[in-house]
């Protein structure tokens, strides 16, 4: 790396790291072995129908999932938050299915949230759009629009394009420095290949438990159904976990409007789950 791309990177990461990002005894590390596939369609994560259950029973399991995981990771200590951190990042940008992909959603992490840290990557996708063009990927960010679960995923260039919100997490600014509206990727020509999703607490069959607000599996169903309608290649869904997010003494409860994941990315490595990731990954 030449001293102007370390630069670009540094400061990349810095400016993110800075403006957001972030055992217990009842949880198990995720390992290699338990990475099973899950019997569905090909390019489905739908994980069994008869997980699958009523919104009350499902709404008071999951309030309990989530007590205990916000409970796990705030006893996660901050060396090993940092050090998972890296070795996640790591994994995916050592990845093939990183390295190839021509265009990408990715969450920008906020330590408020406790969230697997995505500085690193960022700054990554940002450095080589700059000086590549060979590898530039087309990035999209999440911007939430209304408390109604409505948010886009809008195009960025450059570290310049983010704005911290009302609760200093970085968005992209609705418009680009020419005052145009920036991309949508509902809205885009061309597909992404890969999803970058953040989440509180994961299951081995791909089952991903979010915090609440529903923003994710409206946007995840939305680009499914974009896809279907343009005979695109549904893109990678794929979850970034520390090692106390990941469930394995139970599953995670899951209604019909949840999405699952097909891969998850931990400490431990790459897992796919869904037979679209163990043929891409």
């Amino acid at each position: 790396m030449s001293g102007d791309r370390g630069g670009v990177l540094s400061k990349a990461a810095f400016f993110l790291m800075t403006h957001c990002h972030h055992h217990h005894p009842t949880l198990r590390t995720f390992l290699p072995s338990i990475a099973v596939p899950v019997r569905c369609a090909a390019g489905s994560a739908t994980p069994p129908a008869a997980v699958v259950m009523s919104d009350t029973a499902a709404l008071q399991q999951k309030r309990a999932v989530r007590s205990r995981i916000r409970k796990a990771l705030k006893d996660f200590s901050p060396a090993q938050r940092a050090q998972e951190d890296v070795e996640i990042q790591n994994f995916v940008l050592n990845s093939s299915w990183f390295k190839s992909c021509k265009g990408l959603c990715a969450y920008i992490s906020c330590k408020s949230l406790r969230e697997v840290d995505t500085s690193t990557i960022i700054a990554d996708v940002l450095k080589n759009s700059e000086h590549d063009l060979q590898v530039m990927k087309k990035l999209y960010v999440p911007r939430v629009e209304d408390k109604n679960s409505h948010m886009r995923m809008l195009r960025i260039s450059t570290i310049e394009d983010f704005v911290a919100n009302s609760m200093n997490i970085l968005e992209p600014y609705p418009v680009d420095s020419d005052q145009n509206e920036r991309e949508d990727v509902l809205l885009a020509s061309q597909p992404v290949d890969l999803l970058l999703l953040p989440g509180l607490a994961f299951d081995r069959h791909g089952r991903r438990l979010g915090r609440g607000g529903g923003y994710y599996d409206v946007f995840l169903r939305k680009y499914e159904e974009l896809a279907n309608q343009q005979n695109w290649k549904q893109p990678l869904r794929v979850a970034l976990a520390y090692s106390v997010q990941i469930v394995e003494d139970e599953l995670i409860p899951m209604t019909e409007t949840d999405v699952p994941v097909d891969a998850l990315v931990s400490s431990n490595g790459v897992f796919p789950i869904s037979p679209a990731a163990f043929e891409r990954m």
